[in-house]
């Protein structure tokens, strides 16, 4: 009897063992068979369970600032949007605190695009009384005009009338005002047009618009840049002024090994006088008149405005105007 019952408790004894056993194995399976979420997350690599980071607060605008950028204007829509809106866009995103309006100089733009398209854009007077009623108390008046000519003067002067009408106005200076500001316009337009002059048969022609002031030097002063910098193959002209068409054509014959002229604006935006005046088909346009005298004419349509170089100029232009109100 005694053996009976050793025997069951050796059975029992060796049954338990082999439970036992079982039980650690499946405690100590091997790391690739746990599951998932067992595992570690890969810091770099958030999980999906992870909280979704949350958006920036955005900079808040101060309430009673604001920063006006006065252009003359086009009622050319695609390039407005891609000059006058770029460089305004550029403003807007390197201060963020200050709301940024637009108010065009040109009322005969301003009336077309008002009847044609039912867009509403505010003179400058109209702007500024908006910007009175609206509480503004510090107000930075940013143009993008090429120069400090007629409009530029016009906008001194009427700024003067709302001195009072503020605790803080400031007008910040046009695109070619100081050497640095040549020299950057020199390089970006230069850039842009660089695969045009690669070799002796291809003048490059910028056509500005030209202007009674005396601020007009500007065009034959970024000539002088062009050339003393080795840029011989590029010429400025001017629709209203001079240098003129003709004296840019005397030049290119003086040159004598010109077979093709490539014609760009240099104006902020690609309006009327690029689509007219330079690359029309009317019998006074440069492109008909520079084709009259045998030369292959290549008219690329671009204004200023869309060169990340000029719309960082006007920021730059923008921030010493706040700086001088400190």
């Amino acid at each position: 009897m005694k053996r009976k019952m050793s025997t069951l408790l050796a059975a029992l004894l060796a049954l338990t063992l082999a439970l036992s056993a079982c039980g650690s194995k499946e405690e100590t399976a091997p790391a690739a068979e746990q599951a998932p979420a067992e595992t570690e997350a890969n810091p770099e690599e958030p999980s999906e369970s992870a909280e979704a980071p949350q958006p920036e607060e955005s900079t808040p605008k101060e309430a009673d600032a604001a920063i006006l950028a006065v252009s003359f204007g086009t009622s050319y829509n695609d390039s407005r949007d891609i000059t006058i809106g770029a460089v305004e866009e550029a403003i807007a995103k390197a201060f963020p605190e200050y709301e940024v309006r637009r108010a065009f100089t040109a009322q005969i733009i301003i009336d077309k695009l008002a009847e044609r398209d039912g867009l509403e854009i505010d003179n400058v007077t109209q702007a500024l009384d908006r910007a009175v009623a609206d509480g503004i108390k510090t107000l930075i008046v940013q143009p993008t005009h090429l120069m400090n000519g007629l409009e530029y003067a016009d906008l001194v002067k009427e700024l003067e009338d709302y001195k009072s009408d503020f605790d803080k106005v400031v007008l910040g200076e046009p695109l070619l005002t100081s050497d640095k500001d040549f020299e950057t316009v020199m390089n970006a337009i230069t850039a842009a047009t660089k695969e045009y002059a690669q070799d002796e048969e291809t003048a490059v022609v910028f056509m500005g618009h030209g202007t009674e002031a005396e601020s007009n030097q500007v065009y034959s002063t970024l000539q002088e840049k062009l050339t003393g910098a080795g840029f011989e193959n590029y010429y400025i002209g001017t629709v209203e002024a001079a240098p003129t068409l003709e004296d840019v054509m005397a030049l290119l014959k003086e040159k004598g090994t010109y077979k093709k002229v490539v014609l760009e604006p240099l104006m902020v935006v690609c309006g009327d006088h690029a689509n007219n005046d330079m690359a029309g088909d009317e019998e006074d346009s440069w492109k008909t008149l520079l084709t009259q005298e045998g030369y292959e004419v290549e008219c690329v349509l671009k204004g200023l405005g869309e060169l990340p170089e000029i719309q960082q100029m006007y920021v730059e232009h923008t921030q010493a105007a706040i700086d001088s109100l400190n």
